[in-house]
């Protein structure tokens, strides 16, 4: 019988490699030396999800919790009272810090997972690699083209090892349609459906917190880094993912994952184009950001404008028919991400193909290599594809490989994200200039 880290072990994609040349802010990790990390954020996803995910594997790859940097004081004691009551970090060796320049100026932190506010991400990552420090950071990966630009160059002049928090890479299934599609065998994707329904009227919210937290625990200045001044506001604090721009909802959160699919399997950087539309149909509770959207999306060669093909992504946060779909097709049939199934669903049938003078392309019916269902709840502990990615990262710290999400692959999904909440707020076409790498608002 075996346990779960057993299985998380043997089902881990890449293998651990321990010669490296790195050092991290100047001091050389050896292959036996323990690899102390510290928490930039102790969040929910932190908690629920990343240090379960962290702790499958600590003790194999000897790491360990050392530290937290939280801006609420409430949230440093819940976090030293977590870790050490798990037993993942030592009650008297463990650093407490206000704010994350306290913790990165200790000499005693060899790596970072960040997992604060959406619109902090990418800022956080880039003081870290210019700090010296490995990274893990949730996504999005950046919610403003000028944090995206600022975190890649910073990602990429450091050389740190960074792994994004889009954990589909990571999957086994999601690398078996991968391989799939890029062996040609699939046919050139034709189509992409997406959603992500859920119907959870807390999601995002923190009615209790709110109440609860008081301006003079916390700092509130810090908080905003780059975002405009504004007085205190609980909500925006506790709630940030209802409220533009410290997040875009649902393209920030969800979408992110899913587009990013699309630009591995494709091969493909970024959209040519988007148009979006949604609103606030149901939750009245004072949110900014959408709890109903739609995007469509182009996708192709930037010097080809006859190739290509359309991605179609809807997402509600009421009625949650449907669920988590991902959904390819081909001219042949169609990848269900969701069975990890592939079949000759909506291919092109014999009778048709003669009449046009063509050959039948119907896709033979396979399954998938086998990995975990996307679950549409919040932050449920034991997620093994969470628990896949950090092994990971935590692979790549000791071996120097790059991860299976680097720095870039955040830039791009960021670049839709935007592209996609552009459209949504000015009502436009958004199209990508690839001369000036830049959004262009039509």
């Amino acid at each position: 019988m075996h346990n779960r880290r057993d299985f998380l072990k043997t089902s881990a994609l890449a293998g651990l490699g321990m010669s490296f040349s790195a050092s991290s802010y100047g001091r050389i990790i050896g292959s036996n030396e323990r690899v102390r990390v510290g928490v930039i954020g102790f969040s929910d996803r932190f908690r629920q999800s990343l240090s379960p995910a962290f702790s499958d594997h600590a003790k194999e790859l000897n790491f360990s919790f050392v530290g937290v940097s939280d801006l609420w004081n409430r949230r440093r004691d819940e976090a030293k009272a977590y870790l050490t009551g798990k037993g993942w970090a030592d009650a008297n060796n463990f650093a407490m810090c206000r704010n994350n320049d306290e913790l990165l100026d200790r000499k005693d932190i060899d790596a970072v997972i960040i997992s604060t506010a959406d619109f902090q991400h990418a800022i956080h990552c880039a003081d870290a690699v210019e700090s010296g420090r490995d990274v893990y950071v949730e996504k999005p990966f950046a919610e403003s083209m000028e944090d995206a630009r600022k975190a890649l160059k910073a990602v990429e002049k450091s050389k740190k090892i960074v792994q994004v928090g889009s954990q589909r890479r990571s999957a086994p299934n999601y690398h078996a349609a991968n391989d799939f599609i890029k062996s040609g065998k699939f046919g050139d994707v034709s189509m992409v459906e997406m959603t992500w329904n859920v119907n959870q009227p807390g999601r995002w919210r923190r009615p209790k917190l709110v109440s609860e937290i008081r301006q003079e625990d916390t700092d509130w200045k810090r908080f905003l880094l780059n975002r405009p001044a504004e007085a205190w506001d609980p909500r925006k604090y506790l709630e940030y993912r209802l409220f533009y721009p410290y997040s875009s909802g649902i393209p920030g959160q969800w979408m992110s994952h899913q587009i990013d699919t699309v630009h591995w399997f494709s091969g493909l950087d970024h959209p040519r184009s988007v148009v979006a539309n949604g609103g606030v149909y149901v939750w009245k509770d004072g949110r900014v950001n959408a709890d109903t959207f739609t995007a469509v999306f182009d996708y192709g060669p930037d010097n080809d404008k006859n190739k290509g093909f359309q991605v179609m992504y809807s997402s509600r946060m009421h009625n949650e028919a449907g669920g988590t779909k991902e959904y390819y097709y081909s001219n042949g049939g169609m990848i269900n991400l969701d069975t990890n199934k592939i079949s000759s669903e909506g291919g092109l049938q014999a009778n048709f193909a003669r009449e046009m003078g063509m050959q039948p392309n119907l896709l033979a019916a396979q399954t998938l290599s086998s990995g975990p269902k996307i679950e549409t709840s919040a932050n449920t502990g034991g997620d093994p594809m969470t628990s896949f990615h950090m092994r990971n990262w935590m692979e790549c710290v000791r071996s120097r490989k790059e991860p299976n999400a680097p720095a870039r692959v955040g830039f791009n999904h960021s670049v839709a994200n935007i592209m996609a909440t552009k459209a949504l707020h000015t009502g436009k076409r958004v199209t990508w200039d690839a001369t000036k790498g830049d959004i262009v608002v039509a």
